[in-house]
C-alpha cells in the first residue's frame, strides 16, 4: 500500500502511475493512501482514505474540468471501417453505404487516421479483424476508431451471413484484452438500422424546403431497433439514429448520419472538442426531415464514457 506524509496546510499533488495527476488540499497532519486508483476498465479518479486519529474519512480529489487526453503519440491511430452492403436473404441491399465508406474514409485520413476498410464480411471473417486488431499494439497511437455501416437489430449488426452482438464487439477492446488502449478514447460509429426486404422510399427534405436527393425513389427509410448501449471507461459510442425515430439513406450520397457527421468533421473536425462536434452534428441531422404529409425526423445520439475532453488537433509532422 503506497503511503504518504504530508505536513498542515499543503498542497500536494501526486502522479500515481498512469492515472493522472492528483490534487489536494488538507487542513492537518495526515497520512494519505490511495485507494483503487486504477479500474481493470480504465483509469478512474475515486477518493482517497484520509487517515486520522479519529478513524478513517474520504477527501475527494480536485480535478482539472479541461483536462485533455494525451494526443501527441508517434500515430493518432488505426481506423477500421465495416461496409456491410450485401446480405443473406431477407435483407436488402445497402445502396449507398460505398459513398458512406469513402466519405468516412477520406475524413479520417485527414484527421491522420490509418484506416483500413472491409467490405461484405461474414462473421467468422469480422470477429477475425476486430481480434487481430485488438491483439496488436497501440502504445504510440493516441486512440482507435472503428465503424459499422450495416443492418442492425436489438444489441446486433448485421455481418453477412450472421448477426454479431455489440457487447461482444466491445469486449475486444476493454482492458482486460487491449491493454494497451487503455485510458485511450476507443469511437465507436455505428450507422445501423433494421434492413427490411422492401426499402420505403420518401421525399427528403431540409430545413429550408429544399429537396435533397433529387427524387422520392432515391432516398430510403429504416426503423431504429438498435439499442443505444453504454460499453465502458473511455469508450465513446455514436449511433446513427435514437431508438423510435427513423434512418435515412441515399441510395448515390450516402447515409444522413455519415453525410453530415462528414460534413462537420471537415469543417471543425481539428478545432472542436469531439462531443461537442457530435453534438452539432446530431443537431445538422435533426433539422433534416421527410417532405410527406407525416414527416419524419432523424435524430442521431452518442453515449459517451469519455473521461476527459478530446481533441483531434492537427500533428506536428
Amino acid at each position: 500500500m503506497f503511503l504518504l506524509q504530508i505536513n498542515v496546510n499543503k498542497s500536494v499533488c501526486l502522479d500515481w502511475q498512469s492515472a493522472g495527476r492528483l490534487n489536494w488540499t488538507v487542513n492537518q497532519q495526515v497520512n494519505l493512501l490511495p485507494s483503487d486508483l486504477i479500474d481493470p476498465s480504465g483509469f478512474r479518479l475515486i477518493p482517497l482514505e484520509v487517515k486520522h486519529p479519529q478513524g478513517y474519512t474520504f477527501v475527494r480529489v480536485r480535478m482539472d474540468p479541461s483536462e485533455e487526453y494525451k494526443m501527441n503519440h508517434k500515430r493518432r491511430g488505426v481506423a477500421l471501417i465495416f461496409n456491410q452492403k450485401r446480405f443473406k436473404e431477407p435483407l436488402a441491399e445497402r445502396r449507398g453505404s460505398d459513398a458512406d465508406r469513402e466519405n468516412l474514409k477520406e475524413r479520417l485520413e485527414d484527421l491522420n487516421f490509418e484506416v483500413t476498410p472491409y467490405n461484405d464480411l461474414t462473421k467468422k471473417e469480422m470477429v477475425c479483424k476486430l481480434e487481430r486488431a485488438s491483439k496488436n499494439s497501440h502504445e504510440d497511437d493516441d486512440c482507435f476508431v472503428c465503424v459499422f455501416l450495416s443492418h442492425g437489430e436489438k444489441d446486433n449488426i448485421y455481418a453477412k451471413d450472421d448477426m454479431i452482438s455489440i457487447q461482444d464487439i466491445m469486449s475486444f477492446f476493454k482492458g482486460d484484452a487491449c491493454r494497451s488502449l487503455v485510458g485511450k478514447p476507443k469511437i465507436f460509429i455505428i450507422q445501423a438500422c433494421r434492413g427490411e426486404k422492401f426499402d420505403n422510399p420518401v421525399t427528403a427534405m431540409c430545413d429550408d424546403d429544399d429537396v435533397l436527393g433529387g427524387n422520392a425513389e432515391q432516398t430510403v427509410e429504416e426503423k431504429a431497433v438498435l439499442n443505444t448501449l453504454p460499453a465502458g471507461a473511455d469508450f465513446l459510442m455514436c449511433y446513427s439514429v435514437a431508438e423510435g425515430y427513423f434512418s435515412f439513406r441515399h441510395i448515390e450520397h450516402g447515409s444522413w448520419y455519415i453525410q453530415d457527421l462528414c460534413e462537420v468533421l471537415k469543417q471543425y473536425g481539428t478545432s472542436l472538442e469531439f462531443t461537442e462536434l457530435l453534438t452539432l452534428v446530431n443537431r445538422k441531422v435533426s433539422m433534416r426531415s421527410t417532405s410527406n404529409v407525416n414527416a419524419k425526423k432523424q435524430v442521431p445520439c452518442f453515449a459517451s464514457m469519455l473521461t476527459k475532453k478530446l481533441y483531434f488537433r492537427a500533428k506536428n509532422e
